[in-house]
């Protein structure tokens, strides 16, 4: 766990009582998956959420979503560690889900845009909201990027399938490398997004490393890209 700058409660929240935003409760009640993921997203726009403080913190621990927490004693806004080794901010619904959490948090109201652009920040990349529950969201790079903006949000994966316009835009940047012939997005299996290369033949290891190497180059620079895939993964198959 880290701790970055404090982030000042605004006199809008002087009389809250902790109790959940209705349309965010709402939306963290639906089953998992990707509606509820961008119901959440889309109640965030306007909810109010709590962001912990803590003055001093103990030694390292597993919080309940999986997170690990290190051993940083500081005192700010609370960071924490995503198995993908991606930095958190955690927010939480209600001051009864963040005691739940750590008794020992100070809550920090924030509008839900306001707490995306603290983590965007901070060099955090990922929101998780209610971590200490028993089925937490973690909002993704570009849905918090897009908060933060004050954006609208939809996951590059709907219904089992790449979005049409992300698919084309990542097969069209890739094969703009000489050696790749053909490329297709598809759900990963270790990250959100797939991205099949069919190389041309005859390619060495250290050749085999190069390509792959100038395909990362260009979609990372194809910043639009960048704001709306979250993780990707790359394979390599036969282009006969």
């Amino acid at each position: 766990m880290s701790a970055g700058r404090a982030l000042p409660p605004s006199s809008a929240f002087a009389g809250d009582d902790g109790a959940p935003d209705p349309a965010l409760a709402r939306a963290l009640s639906e089953p998992d998956g990707a509606p509820r993921l961008q119901a959440v997203v889309r109640a965030l726009a306007s909810a109010r959420v709590l962001v912990p403080v803590m003055a001093e913190l103990g030694a390292s621990e597993v919080s309940a979503a999986g997170l690990e927490v290190d051993k940083e004693a500081s005192t700010g806004i609370v960071a924490l560690q995503a198995p993908d080794g991606r930095t958190a901010l955690p927010v939480f619904s209600g001051s009864a889900a963040m005691t739940a959490w750590h008794p020992g948090a100070r809550p920090v109201p924030a509008e839900g845009p306001r707490a995306a652009a603290a983590a965007i920040q901070e060099g955090w990349e990922i929101l998780v909201v209610d971590p200490g529950g028993s089925s937490p969201v973690v909002v993704p790079r570009p849905a918090v990027r897009a908060l933060a903006l004050g954006l609208g949000w939809e996951p590059a994966v709907v219904d089992g399938q790449v979005r049409g316009d992300v698919a084309e835009a990542l097969a069209r940047a890739a094969t703009t490398v000489p050696a790749v012939l053909t490329a297709r997005a598809e759900p990963g299996r270790r990250a959100e997004l797939a991205l099949v290369l069919g190389l041309a033949p005859g390619l060495d290891r250290p050749g085999l490393d190069a390509v792959l190497a100038r395909v990362n180059e260009v979609l990372a620079a194809e910043e639009a890209l960048g704001a709306q895939v979250d993780s990707l993964e790359m394979r390599v198959v036969s282009a006969g």
